[in-house]
Order: C-alpha cells, then structure tokens, then sequence
C-alpha cells in the first residue's frame, strides 16, 4: 500500500510519534545523521517490559539488509539506505517505541519513534427496529451499531436533529463496547429506549458515532428511521358520505365514524333515530333508498361506548299531486277546475306547461272552450336539492257538437260567388255540401285548417238561378244541417259577411259603430241642410213672419202635404251631399246604412 495522507508525524512527550491508518503503511525515518565510520543500522522495538527485539538490519559497507525473523513482521518491513524503515499493512499491534540504531566501532546512537494507529469505524446502523412505539409504555426503540474502530469511539442519539438526554424512565440509553482479539478493533453498540407521545408520530431518530483519526475528532451519521407511534382514540366523528351536499328521497347514504387513535378503530356502534341499542359495524354505515322517515339524528361510538360523536341528516321529499289527470275529456262549455297540490321539504317551484310551452298563470275553467284543450304539465323542482323534480300531466279534450254559420259573398269579377260553412266542434267534424232541389253532393270544395276546434269549407259557384246551399257537418256526437239561400249571379242581393275569429270581432264592431257614427252625423248634417233650404223655400212664398216660425218650430205638427215637403228638401239636401263625397266615401255610408237598416237602427 501506499502512504496514506491522514499518515501524521508528531512529539508526543517528547518523543517522535507517527500516525498511522489501519491497513496503510508506516513510515518511520531514522532520525540520526549518519556519523563518519558508520558501520551499520539496525531498527528494534521495545516489549511492554522493556527487552528490545530487533526486527532489520542493514550494512554500511557491504549495501545488504538482513531482516530479523520476526513472525509479527515478516514480510511486511523495508529498510531504505537511508535507514528509513516502513512497515506495510498497519496493524493495531504495530503501536510500539521503534528505535533506529546507528553503530561505529566508538560509539551507538538511538533515536525512538512512537507510532499510532487509527481505524475508522463503519456507519453506524440502527439495528433490531421497534415494529411500533406506543404512548405511555417505555420500549426499546433499537440498537445502534458502529464496528470496527480503533480507538474506541463514542455513540450518541438524536430526534429530529436534537441530542438525546437520558432522561429516567423516558429515555433510556446503554452503551457497551467489545475487542476483537484477533483484529484489536472495537465495536461500540447503543441501545435505546423510548417513551413517546403523539407527536413523535412522524419524528425521526439517528445515531451518530464520534472516533479519533490521525487530524483529530470525527462523527459519522446513520441513516434516519421513523417509527409508527401508537395512541388511544381520544375523539370519535361521525360524518355523511355523499355524492351531494344535500339528500333526497332514494338516495344511498353511507355513515363514516373515525378515531383519532392510531391505529384507528375499527369497528364501532352506530345509533340510528328512535333505536337505544346500537348496531356494531365496521366503520360505516350503509343506507340504501332512504326515505324522509330517515331524518333525525345519528350517532356513532366505540363499542365500549366510551366516546360519541352525532350529527343530523335531512332526507328532502317532493310530492306533487294534480286533480284531474291523466286523459280527461269535457263538453265545451263546462267547467272544470284543476288543482295542483305540492307538499315538500322545503319551499318548491311550481311551473305549468302546455304543449311545451311555459304558462303565466295556472289553469283555470269555467267555461271549456276548443283552444283550452292541449297537453298540461304541472312540474315542481326544490331548487336547493340537486335532482329532486316531480311532474304530472294532464290530456285535456273538449268535445262539441258541430255548430255551423254560413256566409256568402259575390266575388270581385261579378262572375261567381263564394259560399263559406264555418264549422266548429270536435272531433272534427266532416263537412258535405248539397244543392236542395237536386239533391246533388258538390265534391269540389276548399277547407282551410283545422284550429281549436274551428274550419271553414268553402264552394265558388255562378248559378244561372236562385239555388239552396246546405252544408252538413257531421261528427261522433250529433249532425247538423245549415242552408243558405243564394240569388242567381244576374241577380243582386245583400253579401253575408265572413265570420271573424273572436280576436277581430271586437275591431269589427269598432269600425261599424264608428261607421255608424259617421252616418248618423251626415245624416244630421242633411237634415239641417233640408230644413235651411225649406225654409228659404218657404220664406220665399210667405212673406208673413209668424208662418216661417211656426213652420220651423212645430215640424210634427205640419200637414201631411207640407212634411212631404220638408222630406222632399232633406232628401235633395242629402243627394247634394253625397255628390259632393269621394266614391270610396259614398260606398262606406251606403254599407252604413244597410248596417243601421239590418240592426233596426232606424
């Protein structure tokens, strides 16, 4: 081996000393200068007692080295010419007073060296491991163990990085150190014992061993072990397990009760509402489809019932129920009242929907008609538990017996006539036209579509001669038969007006009474004309004054020639008027006047 660089000379007392590393080679120099009439050198070692033993020598004359037979040392010295002497492969054992020797034939000079030998220990290691540590009980946490030193080293314990003290009955440490005989090394082994307390539940524990080198004081660390800390439950919790914040009816729900022990529990006693007894169980507690009878409080506990914990669960319910449903079928005209009733754990949203489309009010009828049949759904949500929904429906069908009004009407061209049959009822009814007289079915007709309940049929005809139409309509409930006489197209005669829907009947009789109105002011506005124009006439003829004012004041008292008179002057006053109106104007106080005429106006 070569020389090591711990390798250390040093005066220990005095004395020259050496140091050396375990399994490298001494070199110890010879520190005499070499006198004039040098014969030879020589290099012994003193026993513990004192007597020498020589181990090499070496001639100055004749260059040769002779080494002595010593068992210790044989094959493992060499001797320079300087006399530098070097021992390989240090030993323990190789600690002794070396003495170099240089003889002339006057005189023997000696020069001691002291040499030492150092061996660093292994890593140390942490052997024979607790499984676990448990509060409140001392147990051996383990051994540390640090070979092969030289000299004797030194073993300390720590936690988290902080030394140990031997504290009685809590930590506990024994230290003992053994030889090997064959080698001189010691081995030094600690063990330890330990009280814990919870929070050495993640802690981590070293040893260290501290040995002397050739450049002095050194340590080596092991590496860290941490140990599971064993406690007694002190708190039990109970909790829900659930896919959501809040439960429903038909839910599973699942119970968890805990320990903070370590280990944790593993079975315990859980109280379900209105039960004393509880049921033994692992850590939870399965409820699969509760109902709303399942609200109340639980409660959990070890099985010695020694610690309880309790929490409260809500089962939240939707009930909903809709008088009448399913299919219902009334008359038109009928009443009928619906109720939607909601009964729930928490304030619920209600919502009608008819035929897919969102209502502002609920339903109500007190007088069925075609357009309140249609598909109703009352649904309610709890707007806070997720998925909690009811809805019902209702198949509303309002029945009618055919009712039937016809009109007609003479077409632009002057040439033909349309005749319509508005039809209402359901089921639909079907519609057949006939000619009385004939008795002929006319198979060409127009049906516009069928709405709430209503159609129309209509028939373009240009008789030659005054007809009868009859429109029949037909359905499962009754057949109704309507005619209409029609004049022949050569023929003048007052047009039927079409039927409006209800929505237009309103501004229809809005334009007739303005029209009305219209007529009526004309008509005043004649007659005053007429009755200036007739006294003008008649002032014209009578110069006397008395007779103008007893004509203009008593006009119901006048003879009968001389209202025939006035009524002659309103007329004229009227014509006059109306040459003096638009066409369009004129047509419209014409269709007035049929108005007032039909409605017995005047």
């Amino acid at each position: 081996m070569g020389l090591n660089p711990w390798s250390k000379k040093s005066t220990t007392l005095g004395l020259y000393t050496v140091n050396a590393v375990y399994g490298d080679t001494i070199t110890m120099p010879c520190r005499l200068e070499v006198p004039d009439g040098l014969m030879f050198g020589k290099w012994k070692y003193e026993m513990p007692n004192g007597s020498p033993v020589f181990i090499a020598f070496r001639s100055s004359t004749k260059k040769n080295v002779q080494y002595d037979d010593v068992p210790d040392y044989k094959n493992r010295l060499s001797l320079s010419e300087n006399y530098t002497l070097s021992i390989r492969n240090a030993r323990i054992s190789d600690e002794k007073r070396f003495v170099c020797m240089l003889v002339t034939e006057d005189d023997v000079s000696e020069e001691p060296t002291i040499v030492k030998v150092f061996k660093q220990p292994s890593q140390p290691e942490i052997l024979h491991q607790a499984d676990f540590l448990e509060t409140e009980k001392l147990k051996m946490l383990g051994e540390c163990i640090a070979r092969d030193s030289y000299p004797e080293g030194n073993i300390t314990w720590y936690k988290n990085g902080r030394v140990l003290q031997p504290v009685e009955k809590v930590v506990v440490i024994n230290l003992q150190k053994t030889v090997d005989k064959s080698t001189g090394l010691f081995t030094m082994t600690s063990s330890l014992q330990y009280m814990p307390t919870k929070e050495d539940a993640n802690a981590k524990f070293t040893c260290s061993v501290t040995y002397f080198g050739p450049s002095g004081q050194k340590m080596i660390q092991s590496d860290p072990v941490v140990f599971d800390v064993h406690y007694p439950t002190e708190k039990v919790t109970i909790r829900v397990l659930s896919q959501s914040s809040t439960i429903k009816e038909g839910d599973n729900v699942t119970l968890e009760c805990s320990g903070n022990g370590n280990p944790p529990p593993q079975e315990f006693l859980f109280y379900i509402p209105g039960e004393t007894e509880g049921i033994r169980s692992s850590d939870t507690y399965v409820m699969a489809d509760v109902r709303r009878n399942a609200t109340g409080e639980y409660k959990c506990s070890l099985t010695d019932k020694s610690m309880m914990d309790a929490t409260t669960i809500t089962v939240h319910y939707l009930d909903l129920q809709l008088t009448p449903s399913g299919e219902v079928t009334k008359q038109i005209g009928e009443a009928l009242p619906v109720s939607c009733t909601i009964s729930s754990s928490r304030n619920a949203t209600v919502l009608w929907i008819k035929d897919n489309t969102r209502m502002q009010t609920s339903p109500s009828f007190s007088s069925l008609q075609y357009q309140d049949a249609g598909n109703y759904i009352c649904e309610t949500t709890l707007q806070e538990v997720e998925g909690l929904k009811k809805r019902k429906t209702l198949k509303l069908i309002v029945e009618g017996k055919p009712q039937i009004k016809m009109t007609k009407k003479t077409n632009t061209n002057k040439m033909s006539k349309t005749i319509v049959c508005h039809v209402e009822g359901f089921p639909k009814p079907a519609v057949q036209w006939t000619v009385t007289g004939s008795g002929s079915i006319i198979n060409k007709t127009e049906e516009t579509k069928y709405v709430n309940g209503k159609f129309s049929s209509k028939i373009v005809i240009a008789p030659e001669e005054n007809v009868t139409l009859t429109c029949i309509a037909e359905n499962q409930l009754e057949r109704t038969v309507t005619s209409l006489n029609v004049s022949a197209i050569s023929i003048p005669e007052y047009d039927e007006p079409e039927d409006r829907n209800d929505d237009n009947s309103e501004k229809v009789n809005d334009q007739a009474k303005l029209i009305v109105g219209i007529v009526v002011g004309l008509l005043l506005v004649a007659l005053v004309a007429g009755v200036v124009y007739w006294l003008y006439v008649k002032k014209s003829n009578d110069a006397k004054g008395k007779s103008e004012k007893a004509a203009a004041q008593n006009f119901p008292s006048l003879p009968r020639q001389e209202k025939h008179y006035f009524f002659h002057y309103w007329c004229c006053g009227l014509y006059n008027l109306l040459l003096s109106c638009h066409p369009h104007e004129v047509g419209i106080i014409l269709v007035a006047l049929e108005y007032i005429h039909n409605k017995s106006l005047i």
